[in-house]
């Protein structure tokens, strides 16, 4: 088995990477949004937290009750009880990634995890 995993997401309206990748450690999605429209639900988690991270467009996430306006190149980071939803713009589509891990799970990093 090879060291790692490619693969070609279409701009769907959501592709979720987690099986896609065998990803162990994280779930991972691409959202596309025409303008206008909105993710039709609220939530919020049990234990992970979400980075958001948008690729393109302008939008707004309403995270418990509180409106956060969006633009490509905004990452947001939301706590597991906090409830969010996502919304285009009126006249803008939006793009975003969402990264979902277990919140405080994080351990070594970076340089402190590289073997070189």
């Amino acid at each position: 088995m090879a060291n790692f995993s490619k693969v070609h997401v279409a701009r769907d309206a959501r592709t979720e990477l987690h099986d896609k990748l065998s990803l162990t450690g994280a779930e991972v999605s691409i959202n596309h949004l025409p303008a206008g429209a909105s993710v039709p639900f609220v939530h919020a988690h049990k234990n992970n937290e979400e980075i958001y991270g948008v690729l393109e467009g302008r939008g707004k996430a309403v995270v418990d009750g509180e409106e956060v306006e969006l633009e490509a190149g905004d990452w947001l980071r939301i706590a597991p009880a906090g409830k969010r939803q996502f919304f285009a713009a009126e006249d803008s589509p939006i793009s975003f990634i969402c990264i979902q891990v277990k919140e405080n799970s994080l351990g070594d990093y970076t340089r402190d995890d590289a073997v070189v």
